[in-house]
């Protein structure tokens, strides 16, 4: 990759051939889509958890976010030592 100067000389742009471009792009993009899925599937995890949370505890509906906030913190757990 080169430094280049503008025609005032006092700008300094760094030239990335057109290849490498393409190629950076494709493989950020891809990595990307991998975590959407495992988000996804991790949100479905949690909220899967935190209706099973909802009926254990009664069908309380002003603790949804208390289910939530367990049932997150429970899949977040088992995530993190498996």
């Amino acid at each position: 990759m080169k430094l280049q100067t503008s025609s005032s000389g006092t700008e300094k742009q760094l030239h990335v051939p057109k290849a490498h471009q393409l190629d950076t792009a494709a493989s950020s993009r891809k990595p990307a889509r991998q975590l959407q899925l495992s988000n996804d599937d991790l949100r479905e995890h949690i909220a899967t958890r935190a209706y099973q949370l909802y009926v254990q505890r009664g069908w309380r509906e002003d603790c949804s976010l208390e289910d939530w906030l367990d049932a997150e913190r429970e899949i977040l757990s088992r995530k993190s030592s498996s």
